[in-house]
């Protein structure tokens, strides 16, 4: 027998080179998109006289997440003790992104020769105007890292065809909000992503920007781009290409991965998709709309305004976060952008499902490269989004509006979206889900269900049975509206031709559907076409 495989020692010997080359790929790529352990700093806690909050506070992480609707399924975060053993990401000056048509001549050549710069110091934030001033810094801090120079040239934000396909929305001077680049290193230009203010960024229509809003970069669209171009985007040569559908399908099942849903998992289909096929997914998604992780990309979740998020008693669609301190929203956003996809669900994490365990928590969070907020960081955060206020809102209150609110109170819309918040900051019940009755005695319920479609708040790691009653407010400059964004406009939502199952959606459609019904709160959709325009105009002065 030794001498049949020795007979074929050279196909051998080959194919664990190949393995070896195959590992040292996924490697480079890895370390090319997230943070590099050299530039995490390590330091002590801070200091007890600021009274920051203790972001993961075991206690308080215990408590902050509302059961999922398969409660035994509720993730368990990881421990205090590993996150504070991670290297804080310290917040690099960073630079705009132009679209290549507007770059300033030879403004590579001047970024090269610019030296790192940390912003961000706690100890030379004196008053509350000075941490909020900060908490904007690192709500423009990138988390993830790229170099612009990949095996094939400049990278995408430099590429006319990625410009063309992705219509990312500009400033007035040809500026790519939410991307910035980064020198963490004299003459190393990285291209800075996944920051806060990528989706909490709306650009207007006259080419300003609303920091926190609804956001409007076409986030699947550059999602999808990554996915055709693969080899581009990971430096994985031609000849490997055979193994980007396994990183393709590592990658959404990191994402929106649910096993424990059988055949209700996002992902069950996952292994007879091909990375077009998944591309194809995510760019039938439209601006304002985001297959974030944890949720489906054939159900995205509409982006949420994060304007006025201080008076929010829970936060995403679904009322999975309970927000009962600035310590809370902290939490959320070490969460959302670092960590959950390294929680347990029944003993496994998402982050697991990458080929080879290439994202997976190392035993040592010291070596960890992905990096985390410090407390400082996160508090300024919060400070920030706590300040955060809307733009001048155009729309008049004159007869019409004054008409449209006397019905909005005469049909009882108060009830739920009660003034002056326009909201009752209650949960309310996705169709058919029944509520545990120590739900109704832990959470602020109201126990009715409006009959929009439940699969986001059933069938997804967000999922939690219920959808928290959103605030009217801002309404005017908002869109697409519904979970999932399925309209475009406020006219759509009182259209009562959305129920039908020949409708088209003006917002979300989904991939291959010529049209669908848009079902669900049927309410001021029997008005009359003028009572709806006066109710409209109402709704927009908010």
């Amino acid at each position: 027998m030794f001498r049949r495989i020795w007979k074929y020692k050279w196909r051998i010997l080959a194919a664990m080179l190949a393995g070896i080359v195959v590992l040292v790929v996924f490697l480079v790529v890895l370390i090319r998109q997230s943070t590099s352990n050299s530039f995490l700093v390590w330091g002590p806690e801070p200091d007890a006289s600021l009274n920051i909050p203790r972001t993961f506070d075991d206690a308080a992480m215990a408590s902050l997440e509302l059961p999922l609707a398969r409660a035994d399924a509720s993730p368990v975060q990881i421990p205090s003790r590993y996150y504070y053993g991670i290297g804080v990401r310290p917040v690099f000056k960073s630079y705009p992104i132009y679209h290549p048509d507007k770059e300033p001549p030879g403004y590579l050549d001047w970024l090269a020769q610019q030296d790192p710069q940390v912003e961000f110091d706690p100890a030379q934030l004196k008053t509350s105007e000075d941490w909020i001033r900060a908490g904007e810094l690192v709500f423009e801090a990138p988390s993830a890292f790229g170099h612009i120079a990949g095996p094939n040239g400049d990278l995408f934000v430099r590429d006319r065809e990625w410009h063309r396909e992705v219509a990312p929305p500009l400033l007035k001077d040809g500026v790519m909000a939410g991307m910035r680049y980064v020198i963490r290193k004299r003459g190393a230009i990285e291209i800075g992503t996944l920051s806060c203010a990528l989706c909490h960024s709306r650009v207007m229509p006259d080419g300003t920007l609303v920091k926190g809003a609804q956001g409007n970069f076409p986030f699947d669209r550059a999602f999808a781009w990554d996915y055709d171009h693969m080899e581009q985007a990971t430096g994985v040569p031609s000849w490997l290409s055979f193994f980007t559908p396994s990183l393709a399908r590592g990658i959404e099942m990191v994402l929106y991965g649910a096993s424990w849903l059988n055949a209700s998992d996002p992902t069950a289909e996952i292994d007879r998709m091909s990375p077009s096929d998944i591309a194809a997914r995510h760019r039938a998604i439209p601006p304002g709309v985001l297959a974030r992780h944890g949720t489906r990309t054939d159900f995205p979740a509409r982006v949420p305004d994060l304007i006025g998020v201080k008076d929010r008693r829970y936060l995403d669609a679904t009322g999975l976060v309970q927000h009962r301190s600035i310590g809370d929203l902290m939490r959320y956003a070490a969460m959302n952008q670092d960590t959950d996809v390294h929680a347990m669900y029944f003993g496994r994490a998402p982050s697991a499902s990458m080929p080879l365990g290439l994202i997976s928590l190392p035993e040592n969070p010291a070596k960890y490269s992905g990096g985390r907020y410090s407390d400082e960081q996160l508090y300024a955060l919060a400070l920030y989004l706590y300040s955060l206020s809307p733009p001048p809102n155009p729309n008049p209150y004159d007869a019409t509006a004054k008409a449209g609110e006397a019905i909005f109170k005469r049909e009882g819309c108060n009830g739920c979206h009660t003034p002056p918040l326009y909201t009752n900051n209650k949960l309310t019940l996705a169709m058919g889900f029944t509520p545990p009755p120590e739900d109704l005695r832990r959470f602020d319920i109201l126990p009715v269900s409006v009959g929009t479609n439940p699969v986001s708040a059933t069938q997804t790691r967000r999922g939690t049975g219920y959808y928290k009653v959103p605030s009217l407010k801002g309404l005017w400059y908002r869109g697409p509206f519904e979970h999932n964004g399925s309209v475009a406009k406020l006219e759509d939502w009182f259209d009562v031709n959305r129920l039908r199952e020949d409708y088209v959606p003006t917002g979300f459609k989904g991939l291959n559907m010529k049209s669908r019904a848009v079902l669900g709160h049927p309410f001021g959709l029997n008005l009359t076409p003028e009572e709806k325009r006066q109710l409209i105009a109402f709704l927009k002065t908010l």
